[in-house]
Formats: structure tokens, sequence, C-alpha cells
């Protein structure tokens, strides 16, 4: 008989063993264990969900091709999800991550090996929850590193450094969160931002909370931007210090020189930084966009520092960089408007010319009626959010099992290509009917290797909002964009066909429109909504079902045997 000790050893064995295979055939293995963990910054002292204890997360390093197995184990109180956002997962929609579309959560006491196969993406892209609000504090980023032999199309950094932007509230999240689906209004706005999971020298209690990025004079840092906030789109710059943007959601740009980012929810921002300056302490910090709120969001509210090694005596007064104020919608559009793919020999990029279909989504705020105006919504209503005045219900099998195994009565394949209704969608006087959305379970059916043009046109609806629309499975190209409502006579004239960026969120300011372009050559069930998670909460989401193709390279895989129940 072997003991405790023995076999706890043999076990520990047996895992290692099985990762030395796993690596040595190219498939390498991780844990996540979803708990609860201490927080202690921001004159609190709770506990908060994270992965191995660790907020944010941990960081997963892989090479573009790679597959890798993370095994999910949800020790916590909660059900969850884990999402690899911008991931394309070719074929395999099973472990994409959203709750009720391509998985029923893991329920606490539960676990589930979920394979991550990566296909062309290079750069950083991140993984987060996908369940509830529980993301507020569950994730982390992708590093994904060219593969073996080959280079980055630029200079090789001294060192690169994951920076995530993040939200915190003092409140427990899933408290926030409850107290949110009842009022019908807006929910409790965040304490802080952060900057690697720390609010910074300028919030209470916070003096010693600052991440620190230690620089040597006439090195090059490669920053991986990563705004995992979960309601707001951010501005981020450091002082004296010029950005140059190099990749944007798991692809390259040509390189662009800019003294401020704009990076909305769900996305990613490469940028090189160089340490030229002399030598002292400097602030990186982060604010607001919105371009529907107050004047209370027009300060900095999270800061880091980037110190010089050396001996010097730094400055007694650290200034803040300067950052456009929260309502600067022209220097968000800006700067989104001058990034371009890299589309060089060994980076070729395929917009889509020959469009099969296309389709333009309206994205809303509405209102729904409270009996006796009980809500705390505008007027006494309840808030809601909408794509086509459609506000997606959740149903409570997921969509993926129900269409792979013809499992009737789960959700309507009639989603519309157009909104139902015509109408000065910018106007300031849009009729009472038009707030009231229709609630549904409803997709969009795409034939494979359709050719798709999607445009996304923001209204004033209900005072209108800010959208960074993410879609799950692909990346698209943003070949236009701008104020108003989309003219389709006019506005395509100016599409940019040649290198436009490649991305898997695009920001869709109050009374903007964005198009985009992708080929739907991945066969599943793919989720598509607003990266603010109230709105997505209200309803601004949707999934588009791409069919199987005739070749057996185009169909969808089969499921892993270990899918969590509903």
């Amino acid at each position: 008989m072997f003991s405790k000790i023995q076999v706890l050893f043999l076990q520990i064995l047996g895992l290692w063993l099985l990762g030395r295979f796993l690596h040595c055939h190219g498939l390498a293995r991780y844990t996540f264990v979803v708990k609860e963990a201490p927080y202690t910054r921001l004159c609190t002292n709770s506990t908060i969900l994270t992965v191995n204890g660790q907020f944010p997360g941990p960081t997963l390093h892989v090479n573009t091709g790679d597959t890798i197995i993370v095994d999910v184990y949800n020790q916590a109180n909660y059900n969850i999800t884990i999402h690899w956002h911008g991931v394309k997962m070719p074929r395999y929609p099973w472990t994409d991550g959203p709750e009720y579309i391509a998985q029923c959560p893991i329920q606490p006491g539960s676990n589930f090996s979920q394979k991550i196969i990566f296909s062309d993406e290079e750069g950083t892209l991140w993984w987060h929850s996908h369940s509830d609000w529980s993301r507020a504090t569950l994730y982390g980023a992708i590093v994904i590193s060219p593969k073996n032999g080959t280079n980055y199309p630029f200079p090789t950094p001294d060192e690169d450094v994951p920076i995530i932007l993040g939200e915190w509230w003092k409140s427990d999240i899933m408290e926030v969160y409850e107290e949110f689906l009842q009022s019908g209004g807006d929910p409790n706005t965040s304490d802080s931002y952060t900057i690697n999971g720390q609010p910074g020298a300028l919030q209470p209690c916070s003096a010693s909370d600052a991440f620190k990025l230690m620089v040597d004079y006439g090195k090059t840092y490669l920053l991986r931007l990563i705004n995992a906030a979960l309601q707001e789109i951010l501005f981020f710059a450091i002082r004296d210090h010029e950005l140059t943007v190099v990749g944007i959601d798991g692809a390259y740009t040509k390189p662009y020189k800019v003294d401020v980012i704009a990076i909305s929810p769900g996305q990613t921002i490469n940028v090189l930084l160089e340490a030229n300056q002399a030598l002292d302490h400097y602030y990186m910090a982060a604010k607001v966009f919105s371009s529907v709120d107050s004047e209370d969001l027009d300060s900095v509210n999270t800061t880091a520092i980037i110190q010089y090694n050396g001996n010097y005596t730094p400055s007694s007064n650290t200034s803040l960089p300067y950052l456009p104020s929260y309502n600067d919608t022209n220097a968000l559009v800006n700067f989104t408007k001058n990034l371009t793919s890299l589309a060089d020999n060994n980076h070729p990029i395929s917009v889509p010319l020959n469009i099969t279909k296309r389709m333009l989504f309206t994205l809303s705020m509405n209102r729904v009626p409270c009996e006796n105006d009980s809500c705390s919504g505008p007027q006494g209503g309840r808030l809601a959010a909408s794509v086509n005045n459609i506000s997606f219900v959740f149903p409570e099998t997921n969509i993926l099992e129900a269409y792979y195994n013809n499992i009737s009565g789960v959700y309507g394949d009639n989603f519309p290509s157009y909104p139902p209704t015509i109408f000065n969608y910018t106007g300031d006087d849009i009729p009472e009917a038009y707030k009231i959305p229709w609630n549904t379970t409803e997709v969009k059916v795409l034939e494979y290797n359709s050719e798709v043009e999607l445009v996304f046109q923001g209204t004033n609806l209900v005072g209108g909002g800010d959208h960074p629309m993410h879609l799950h499975g692909y990346s698209f190209y943003v070949v236009g964009s701008g104020f108003g409502n989309f003219d389709n006579e006019t506005d395509p004239l100016g599409f940019n066909l040649v290198d436009p960026p490649l991305q898997n969120t695009i920001a869709v300011p109050k009374n903007t429109w964005a198009a985009i372009r992708f080929k739907a050559n991945n066969p599943g069930v793919w989720l598509m909504h607003c990266h603010l998670e109230r709105h997505m909460s209200w309803g601004m989401d949707m999934a588009f079902i791409v069919k199987d193709g005739e070749g057996s390279d185009q169909k969808m895989l089969p499921p892993p045997s270990d899918m969590p129940p509903c």
C-alpha cells in the first residue's frame, strides 16, 4: 500500500509527465483555478474573484499557430466561463467561452478543459470571464510571439510589458450587478480605474499602490495595452513620451506615432516606448472617454510610474500627461481613423471585395415602461439596449449545442439584416415608439464563405451611447467610419480597401457609424456584442451562425467530451 504522501507524489509526477508529453508534442497545458482572494487597496479589505489567486490573472505566453489546453477549475460560489478574446478558434467554437452561446457555465465545484486553437493571431490578446460581471477581476493577458524562426516586423524591443487598464469597485461586484438589474437604471460607477491591478498614487490610501515600470535610458519597450475596464472607453498617455503604435487586436499596423491612445474595452494595442527622456519619474495615466456623461468624468483616475534607472534626484512634482477632455469624440475618431494594416509581403491582408451579404445594424439605447414609473431609468422606465431594435434574451440552453444537435425552441433564425424601421437615427426628435425594443433570441445565419459587409450605425435613441462592438470567432477589416447617418451611396466611395486595420473590436461613438468586412469562413455559433458590460446586460447582443462548408476542412469540429451541463 502507498502512503498518502507517496500517492500525492505519484499524482504530481503523473501531471508533470503529462505536461512534458504535451509540451514535446506542441501542446502546452495550463491550470486556471477560479477562487476568491483578498484585495486590500483603496482603503478596503475585501475578497475578489481571481484566477490562481492573482489580480490581474496569469499571462499566457504562446506562439502564432499554437494550440494549448487550459484546465479551468471553478472553486468560486458563482457560475463561471472563460473567453479567449480575439482568438478565432477555427472550426472549434466549443471552448470560446460566452455562456449560453458556446457553452453552459462551469458550475461551482466543477471543471472544464478548454482547448484554445490559435491561428494567424500575433501580438497581444487577452482572456476574461464571460458570465455576469465577473470579468471585473477575472482577466489576464495573452502574449502571442512570432513563430520560431520569424521576427517582429520592427526592431526587437529590449523588453515587453503588459499594461492592463481595469476598473475597481469597493463593493462586491456581484452585489453591484444585482442592484443594477433590479433598479432598471445605470449601475453604480466604479471607485477607481487601475493599471495592472493598482489604482495609483492619486487615489485615497494608495500612495504605495502604483505600478512602477523601471526603464534604462536608450532602450525600447513594447507595451501591450489592454482595456479590461468593465464600462468605459479610456484615453491613455505617458508624460513627455511619444508612443509608436505597431499592433492592434493581435495584428500588426503600420507604425503610427501618437501622444495619446484611445482604447475601448476589449481592445488591445501594442506600442513602442523609447526611453529617451531625462532621468526622472514620469506618470502614465488613463481617464474616461464618454460622449454622453457628465463633467465628473473629466479627471485622471488612475496612474502608474515610468522610473528611469540611475543615480539622480527625481523631480519633486511629477506632472500628469496631457489627456483629451472626457467628451472629445474627435480625439477618439482621429486616433482610430489613422490605424492601417501593415500589409507587407510577410503580413499580407485579404479585404473582401465581392460582397455577397450586406447588413446595417442600429446600435440603440432603449427605454421600457415600468409599472407606476417605478424604475430608475429615464421617466421612471427601465433602460434597455438593442441591435436592430432586438434586445437579445439569453436562453437557458446554449445555442451552439442546440444548433449542433438540432434542438428546436432555443432560438430563432430571423435576425434582420436591416433595422425594421428607417428613421433619422441621429436626430434629436425620435418618436417614442422607436424606444421600445423586442425581447427575443434571434440569430443571423450566414452561408460558408460569404463575403460580409456590416455597417454599425449608432443612434440617438434615449440620449445615445458609445459602443465598442466585438465579434467572436473573427477579426474584421474596418474599412470606413463617419459621423451622422450612413449614406449607402456616397460613404462607400471613401472606404479604405487597400490597408484597413484588422480588428476584433471597434468603437462606435454616439451618432457615428463604422463599416467592417469579413469572410464567413469559420463555421460555428459566434456572439457579437457591445463590450460595455451594462449595454450587454441590457441586450446589445446577437449571434451569427456560420454554416459548414462542403470540404472536410470547412466543417465544425465535434465537441469535447466534458462540456459543462446546463
